[in-house]
């Protein structure tokens, strides 16, 4: 009987691309899967049907022999180590890896990386850094200590004592997981000898145990650009924790925080500042000294019948713009202060400006207004 096409199987064009075959492929092997078939032969053959399309499409160097050549490709003496007279294709788990590794935790690519070789990647850390506003607004290069784990000297990251490399796994012969045959299922799972990794120490290093890695505090250098806001990232590469036998080093992860100032208050490029000053200024008008966030003084002029609340806006005199040249604005926040302990003499002082301020009703107008409106309540109350 004659061999379906391939294409035909999985319901695709030949110029289907690898997104459509794979969706082709799920949706079939979901099908046909013997679990929710139990008992049906037919089903049992389209699904080793399925998965052999798949196996050869999905290879960009089988997928161009089977086009060129069709099924004879793959028969003895054309594809090479085929079985005879049939189609040698991976072992269904490593199908089973392409179609529900997405949804197994990414254990299937975990146990490949396996098979690729004995090393693997370090786990990334993070590191909290505090500074003030105004390291903030210049930028800043900081010192810091990190705990962590670094490439053993002594066996250089191998693992192995004097720096050897680790043999080939006798149990699985470097792939890094193990087969066993259940039915015509073939189940795969990760070799316990190896634990993944394909490799084992024979000597291990007395240094690290086998780890090819040890316990220590690295000094790095950090630089905190200008302009930088609470919570930033900063992500040094390679800086993390080093990898398991000699593998690739995680990265460390810096986060910021600005730590509150006591006189500014920051929303993103602008600054607050609030400044007392006292009753006479703001009646009459003057000026004052307020700093400057990068530690200087600037004189404001202060209008005459300043009221509390009022915002005078130094341009440019704000907080720094990251990764920019300009900056924001500072912002005045006026607090007009009643004076205290006063002297018999200023207290008189103060009756007869009181009295004389009786005699107009302009001095107060926003007192003046507010109770004109509690009046006109009462009175709507009282109708």
């Amino acid at each position: 009987m004659a061999k379906r096409d391939f294409y035909d199987i999985l319901g695709v064009s030949k110029t289907a691309q690898d997104a459509e075959l794979k969706r082709a492929y799920r949706k079939l092997a979901m099908q046909y899967h013997p679990d929710r078939n139990p008992g049906n032969n037919e089903a049992g053959v389209r699904f080793r049907e399925v998965n052999e399309a798949y196996e050869a499409l999905r290879d960009p160097q089988k997928r161009a022999a089977y086009d060129q050549f069709g099924h004879q490709a793959f028969e003895q003496g054309m594809g090479g180590g085929g079985r005879a007279g049939g189609f040698d294709f991976t072992s269904f788990a490593d199908v089973f890896d392409d179609l529900f590794g997405d949804f197994m935790g990414g254990n299937g690519g975990q146990a490949g990386s396996g098979r690729r070789g004995s090393t693997t990647r370090g786990a990334d850390l993070r590191y909290n850094l505090t500074i003030t506003l105004e390291d903030a607004f210049t930028g800043k290069r900081a010192q810091i200590r990190v705990p962590t784990s670094v490439a053993c000297d002594d066996c250089n990251g191998s693992g192995s004592e004097g720096g050897s490399d680790p043999a080939v796994c006798p149990m699985c012969r470097g792939a890094g997981r193990v087969r066993s045959q259940q039915g015509f299922f073939t189940v795969e799972r990760t070799c316990p000898t190896c634990q993944g990794t394909g490799r084992v120490i024979r000597d291990p290093c007395t240094g690290c145990n086998g780890s090819g890695r040890t316990q220590k505090e690295k000094t790095l250098a950090v630089n905190v650009p200008s302009g930088v806001e609470d919570g930033t990232r900063i992500r040094l590469s390679g800086e993390g924790e080093a990898g398991l036998r000699g593998g690739h080093a995680g990265d460390l992860y810096i986060f910021v925080t600005v730590a509150p100032h006591r006189l500014f208050q920051r929303e993103d490029r602008n600054i607050f500042c609030r400044v007392p000053i006292p009753m006479t200024t703001a009646a009459l008008g003057g000026n004052v000294e307020v700093p400057t966030i990068e530690g200087g003084r600037l004189r404001v002029n202060i209008p005459d019948g300043t009221q509390t609340g009022k915002q005078i806006r130094l341009r440019g005199k704000g907080m720094s713009e990251l990764q920019a040249s300009a900056r924001g604005d500072m912002f005045i926040e006026v607090v007009v202060e009643t004076p205290v302990n006063l002297t018999k003499r200023q207290q008189e002082l103060l009756r007869e400006f009181d009295e004389a301020s009786g005699q107009t009703n302009n001095h107060h107008p926003e007192s003046e207004g507010f109770f004109a409106k509690v009046k006109e309540l009462w009175d709507e109350l009282r109708d």
